[in-house]
């Protein structure tokens, strides 16, 4: 009984997943920046769709955790929840969007130092200088990742940021369609509709230069969510769920589609449930994973969890004057590990120390801000 009651208020593992997510994606760019590889941490899209499964899941637990006193049929819930999300996201990222457009076209010369260096097609000048108002209020308004134009078009990682605002706008909708049809009627069904549009996109020649646009990563997201709703539920329909949120990963949309990376993404969802539903495994490899899970809750995961969002948002902003700087200084002289090695030794304090200083004096006010605005809030019901 106390195991379950723990289970409900917190889960060991989302913090280090949440840290290492971020983590990956810094690496594996600096990787791909740097013109080294190396299997599976040069795949950063990896690492954020682990963002996205666990953004998924950290929605519809907080929905389980909180249904209590925030029932669902109220509209003030569903402001709460708009409330919530809006000020954890835009704060921090609206002052990261200033730094980026103040620095444009400095970044814009270190990615062409890189870009030629490393003969790749050299990166559109429209994402890193166009500082238009149109540009800007795309982007303060999170409508970019709705319009292949503006869904990639500043120097920072952002369109998943707008993709995330996609899926808050439309979480409440999503779960009163899976209680109404049954979560993995519903989830199926929800996955084919977003498969609908992304083929009637491709028919009409629509195409998003990142997976910017929600019904691209619908299923990543559904993965996520059907594992959470399995949470309470009893050894048999767990493992359902989780057959049910592996198949999801394996549609043929929302970016690489090799089989290879697809069965990687497969790989991320069974890894997520194996420390999710460690009990459901024997007793030895059961303790395994359960120590696992509970060593990526420990303090250092923590705030690698913590500062996972400032992490990821600041890392481009260092990253490519770094790599073009050692670039531009060594050449051919310097080999790519070293390069990658010497880089990564730098940037990763940089961007940490930066994501901590924003945490505190960014995110956690705005955090602090969303809950007095909630507090303040009285229950009405839907359609009052």
């Amino acid at each position: 009984m106390a195991d379950h009651a723990s289970r409900k208020i917190r889960i060991d593992c989302l913090d280090g997943l949440r840290g290492l997510a971020s983590l990956w994606v810094m690496v594996g760019h600096a990787l791909l920046l740097t013109g080294w590889r190396l299997p599976v941490l040069s795949e950063p899209d990896l690492g954020v769709d682990l963002f996205i499964m666990l953004s998924g899941f950290l929605m519809v637990f907080h929905y389980q955790l909180r249904a209590g006193k925030e029932p669902w049929d109220l509209s003030s819930t569903w402001i709460r929840f708009w409330v919530r999300r809006f000020l954890r996201i835009a704060p921090l990222y609206y002052v990261l969007l200033a730094v980026a457009f103040m620095l444009g076209a400095w970044l814009f010369e270190s990615r062409m130092v890189i870009d030629a260096f490393l003969e790749r097609t050299p990166q559109s000048p429209q994402r890193y200088l166009d500082n238009g108002v149109r540009n800007g209020l795309m982007h303060v308004s999170f409508l970019f990742g709705l319009s292949p134009d503006y869904a990639y078009r500043t120097p920072l990682p952002d369109w998943s940021i707008g993709l995330e605002m996609q899926f808050y706008a439309a979480f409440p909708f999503i779960m009163l369609l899976l209680k109404k049809g049954g979560w993995l009627k519903g989830a199926l069904f929800t996955a084919v509709i977003a498969l609908a549009i992304v083929s009637t996109l491709s028919l009409f020649g629509v195409h998003f230069p990142m997976p910017a646009f929600l019904p691209l990563k619908m299923h990543i997201f559904l993965s996520g969510m059907l594992l959470a709703l399995s949470l309470h539920a009893d050894g048999p329909k767990a493992v359902l769920h989780g057959g049910a949120a592996m198949a999801l990963a394996l549609l043929p949309i929302g970016g690489d589609m090799t089989m290879t990376k697809m069965l990687m993404r497969v790989m991320l969802v069974a890894v997520f449930f194996a420390l999710l539903y460690h009990r459901l495994a024997g007793d030895g490899l059961g303790a395994r994973l359960r120590a696992v899970s509970s060593s990526l809750g420990n303090r250092f995961f923590h705030w690698l969890g913590e500062l996972s969002f400032g992490a990821y948002l600041w890392h481009l902003i260092f990253l490519q004057p770094i790599a073009a700087y050692f670039i531009g200084a060594f050449g051919d002289t310097m080999t790519a590990p070293v390069r990658f090695a010497v880089v990564t030794a730098i940037l990763v304090p940089l961007v940490y120390t930066a994501a901590c200083m924003t945490f505190f004096a960014v995110e956690k006010p705005g955090q602090r801000l969303a809950k007095r605005l909630i507090d303040r809030r009285k229950p009405q019901p839907v359609g009052a």
